[in-house]
């Protein structure tokens, strides 16, 4: 195996972003092969800044905004068709540490998805999960191992290192998700599929949630309530739904994540600004997982 890796980038009118990300990967410790934006139809001027600051990256321009799903599957089906042996995936909005593909890349094997941790802006880490019915965070269990674990871990698109190996076995993200639970719905395909996720605590991610929280009181108990945008929430709850449904088939996962979004729901009415628009999205997100109504809907 050559080791040939190609660093697959999605971005959607976040230029500034999208730079930083890429002088990241033009400084690593162990070069990158080749870098490919995808870029999801943007009207910002990426394209300009691509031609003239990085000339040296492939550049898959979308006609139109295929979400961050749409984007991933492209750009691994493109970098795939080229024959590299890694793809290493990521959003625009987090920078890999100098060595964090050299630290991921001494844990390679002919099969394998090498995972770093994700390191917000307060120096807290996170981004690794385990699934237990639903998704239970094991960042702490990593941590504390202070070296690579191999497990039956989920990951999210931000800095994994996927085999090409893996995408035969996997095959590519459902693109129709446009966002939001692709990554995870890839990470348990990949699973299904006999592959285990090693996890390098050494090899770090910069990237913030990117969601504001707040705290609030509901029902006597104390909440974090995240503020993710009204559209956001439709495909939050769809995309989950509908791989319960199709793929675990798990009447007790799907019955957890039912009572777990009529909470939200509550919370909803009880706060959301937009309390009437919240709730209609909850709403048709359910009804389309069900039914199995997938593409760009909110």
């Amino acid at each position: 195996m050559s080791n040939r890796v190609c660093a697959v980038v999605v971005t959607y009118n976040r230029k500034a972003l999208l730079h930083t990300c890429l002088t990241a990967l033009l400084t690593q410790t162990r070069p990158v092969d080749t870098i490919l934006v995808v870029d999801n139809a943007s009207t910002d001027g990426t394209a300009q800044m691509l031609s003239e600051e990085f000339p040296d990256c492939q550049h898959l321009h979308l006609l139109t905004n295929v979400g961050g799903a749409g984007g991933f599957h492209e750009g691994i089906k493109s970098a795939y068709e080229q024959g590299f042996d890694w793809l290493w995936i990521m959003d625009d909005d987090g920078r890999p540490a100098p060595d964090c593909l050299q630290c991921l890349l001494a844990e390679h094997r002919p099969e394998a998805v090498i995972v770093p941790l994700q390191q917000d802006s307060k120096g807290r880490l996170y981004g690794v999960a385990k699934w237990q019915r639903r998704s239970i965070d094991a960042t702490a269990e990593v941590v504390a191992q202070q070296q690579p674990v191999v497990g039956d871990f989920l990951f999210t698109f931000v800095g994994p290192l996927i085999s090409r190996g893996v995408v035969e076995r996997a095959g590519y993200p459902n693109r129709d998700f446009f966002i939001c639970f692709d990554d995870y719905e890839y990470s348990l395909r990949v699973l299904s599929a006999g592959v285990q996720i090693t996890v390098v605590p050494d090899a770090l991610f910069f990237h913030d949630m990117g969601e504001n929280a707040r705290i609030v009181n509901f029902l006597g108990r104390r909440s974090i309530r995240s503020e993710i945008p009204a559209w956001k929430l439709y495909y939050g709850i769809r995309n989950p739904l509908y791989t319960l449904l199709r793929t675990r088939r798990n009447p007790l996962e799907v019955l957890l994540l039912c009572l777990v979004n009529t909470r939200l729901l509550l919370m909803d009415v009880a706060y959301g600004p937009d309390r009437s628009e919240r709730v209609h999205l909850r709403l048709l997100g359910a009804w389309d997982g069900i039914r199995g109504k997938l593409g760009k809907r909110a």
